[in-house]
């Protein structure tokens, strides 16, 4: 099994807010806007050197994202910062309306995603968004790992024409694809394996390996999949892997209705009926308490992924 190095912990965030300083150096016509949360978007450093390009608008997402649309008519590329919560279920129709349906070139860009959110509770959680949003025609979704892969993200996304939603979170998780490149729709094989496939997305890709190193010391050969682009979905790479494994599971920080687990799900019906265990949030809601509190009560671990996969395993045999 290939070992991954965490190179240093960091949050996800920061890796959005590094490759935003970049993107404000090197593409003038890249603008950003904020619904109040600039240090928790880490979109200090842009507002700091490019003010005339920097828009606060307040506690006001759905003008947020009606601005950002019309700014693209003007040739300019949006980024829009706020919470997952707020920059989907709160602005959904703004954002079917005057950015999907309309093909506008705007990036929305996510933090706080999922249950890592922690102590803020239930209520600013969610675990719909990717649901939500992979959903809506034209729309590009991404979620990523690591501090690394957010930044790279975050460039690739600017060169994309059309609408993306980025999505990333708040705690400190390990770094560790920073020599790995990063094609949007493109998936990375972090672990050649034979008896499971483990496809992972976001902070459960770590995980996942952790999870692929447990298994190896039971005999059990793990593949490990980074998808980082749910929506396109690389289909190519999946079946590929499940082909030769001959069962799967999925592993994510969303509800199980509506994110990677089904996506996956229905590629397999479609083209290579296969077993399928689903590591996710059991359709429940969230609740306060510390992200790793939140990740063991909800079964969103290493431990979790194990299990699934034994069984994923022992349906096969």
């Amino acid at each position: 099994m290939k070992k991954y190095t965490n190179t240093g912990s960091k949050d996800t965030r920061s890796g959005f807010g590094a490759g935003l300083t970049e993107l404000g150096q090197t593409n003038e016509n890249v603008v950003a806007l904020c619904a109040d949360l600039i240090g928790s978007l880490k979109m200090d450093d842009f507002k700091k050197n490019h003010p005339e390009r920097f828009f606060q608008v307040g506690i006001a997402e759905a003008n947020m994202i009606g601005m950002a649309a019309g700014m693209t008519l003007g040739g300019k590329i949006p980024f829009t910062g706020t919470f997952a919560n707020f920059s989907t279920g709160r602005v959904y129709d703004q954002i079917r309306q005057s950015v999907a349906y309309s093909d506008k070139n705007v990036k929305i860009c996510a933090s706080h995603a999922g249950l890592t959110l922690g102590e803020d509770g239930a209520t600013h959680q969610i675990l719909e968004d990717i649901g939500l949003m992979k959903m809506l025609p034209g729309m590009t979704v991404i979620n990523t790992c690591d501090y690394a892969q957010t930044k790279a993200a975050t460039l690739a996304i600017a060169e994309h024409h059309g609408p993306v939603y980025l999505r990333f979170g708040r705690p400190v998780v390990p770094n560790f694809t920073g020599e790995l490149e990063f094609v949007i729709g493109k998936a990375i094989l972090l672990n050649e394996g034979t008896d499971v496939t483990i496809v992972a997305t976001g902070h459960l890709v770590w995980e996942a390996l952790v999870a692929a190193e447990a298994l190896e010391a039971k005999g059990i050969s793990a593949e490990v999949i980074n998808i980082h682009t749910i929506k396109p979905l690389d289909e190519e790479a999946i079946l590929k892997s499940v082909g030769k494994t001959g069962c799967v599971v999925t592993a994510e920080e969303h509800n199980i209705l509506g994110g990677l687990g089904e996506s996956v799900a229905r590629v397999l019906s479609l083209n290579h009926p296969s077993l399928q265990e689903f590591v996710a949030v059991q359709d429940s809601f969230g609740e306060s308490g510390t992200p790793e509190q939140l990740m063991e009560k909800y079964g969103l671990n290493s431990e979790a992924i194990v299990a699934a996969a034994e069984k994923a395993i022992s349906r096969k045999n």
